[in-house]
């Protein structure tokens, strides 16, 4: 039987070295998947506006979600045109030996590149003021071994100023 009036010592947390520098903890990245009815080369035809709780009181539901649309209307512009060019490029691959793929590649990364480029503007606009940073980056897919473009929302830490006094 247990001995519930016992008293035990509790351990004492490790002390840091005053030569060390600090250590700050941040949040895990908040991941946006995609989630539209289309993907050409892992990049969905939308994102999900959809509030995440991880960002509560570190930005405007409204802000989040002028972003996600900002980046929803580039994805709605380019990625028909995507599709159209990777349809006509499958009907001729046989005939062109693959050559007729290309320029779905090249209309993919011109795409990306619009994302990053709209992307690095919020977070000099906004998001960097805030300790946040938005980006776009490939992962894997929870259900199989593809990859997937998602939206990665990652926490920048706070540098300690020392001020001897």
């Amino acid at each position: 039987m247990a001995d519930f009036d016992a008293i035990y010592e509790e351990e004492d947390e490790p002390e840091q070295d005053p030569d060390e520098p600090y250590t700050s903890v941040v949040p895990d990245p908040i991941i946006i998947r995609g989630a539209g009815n289309m993907t050409v080369f892992g990049l969905s035809n939308r994102f999900e506006s959809e509030f995440p709780n991880g960002l509560v009181s570190r930005v405007a539901p409204e802000e989040f979600k002028a972003t996600v649309m900002r980046v929803n209307s580039v994805l709605k512009k380019t990625l028909p045109v995507n599709v159209k060019w990777l349809f006509c490029g499958c009907v001729c691959c046989c005939c062109t030996l693959g050559c007729s793929l290309w320029p779905v590649v090249c209309l993919s990364k011109r795409t990306q590149h619009s994302l990053d480029k709209l992307l690095e503007w919020e977070n000099s606009r906004l998001y960097h003021k805030l300790g946040l940073h938005w980006r776009l980056t490939k992962q894997r897919c929870d259900s199989s071994s593809m990859m997937e473009y998602v939206l990665l929302i990652e926490f920048i830490p706070k540098i300690p100023i020392y001020r001897p006094d």
